[in-house]
């Protein structure tokens, strides 16, 4: 199987906790929700069913989160500054409070889901991009989804996401600076998380069931 990457983007790491955590329960349906950034156009019909409906979900939950009233509300507590960037904090925020909140969306312990995470995709046996697999095994040596924990680790991710778009547009990003707005707003995005993920949740296990 040969899989073309968009080589216009990077894999961006965005609310990947949440996406994982919004997948049908298998490893490809999980890995489909991370390629869905990564491997674009026809080069999707070159994988196969399973990874090809995680991408589907990846895709429902991203529109159903943009379009969605108190996602905008949250996007509205932060600075003009940063612009068209509202819905990359608020995606990351959220990760933030879906890892605080763990324990009321989930019997598994976080520490166990995100184990599980890493060991599958080190160990799937199928053909993946080769930077993808680079990336796996970041992800786990630095353990990106544990570090959603605290805010050390919220904005390490936007120090990772502002390295790739300063390279992509050639110019400056420090998204990592706008940790200081979910400190000060801090109460307001937790109520709206905590507002908008059951909604959500419901949506994409409605979908599952098509």
């Amino acid at each position: 199987m040969l899989v073309v990457l968009n080589k216009n983007k990077n894999i961006k790491e965005m609310n990947w906790l949440a996406h994982l955590f919004l997948s049908e329960p298998n490893v490809e349906c999980r890995l489909g929700n991370i390629l869905a950034d990564v491997v674009k156009g026809s080069a999707r019909q070159e994988l196969n069913y399973a990874i090809q409906r995680g991408i589907k979900c990846h895709q429902i939950i991203d529109v159903f989160t943009d379009s969605h009233s108190i996602v905008r509300r949250s996007k509205q507590l932060i600075s003009s500054d940063y612009r068209h960037m509202k819905g990359v904090l608020v995606d990351v925020f959220y990760d933030h409070f879906l890892a605080k909140n763990w324990f009321k969306y989930s019997d598994i312990p976080l520490e166990q889901f995100i184990k599980q995470i890493y060991e599958s995709f080190q160990a799937y046996p199928g053909n993946l991009p080769p930077i993808f697999r680079e990336i796996i095994v970041r992800i786990a040596s630095e353990d990106w989804l544990g570090a959603y924990r605290n805010i050390t680790g919220v904005e390490n991710a936007l120090s990772r996401i502002s390295k790739k778009l300063s390279v992509r547009r050639n110019r400056s990003f420090m998204l990592e600076r706008a940790v200081s707005e979910l400190i000060i707003y801090y109460d307001e995005f937790d109520t709206d998380f905590q507002e908008f993920f059951p909604e959500l949740l419901q949506y994409v296990r409605d979908w599952s069931l098509t």
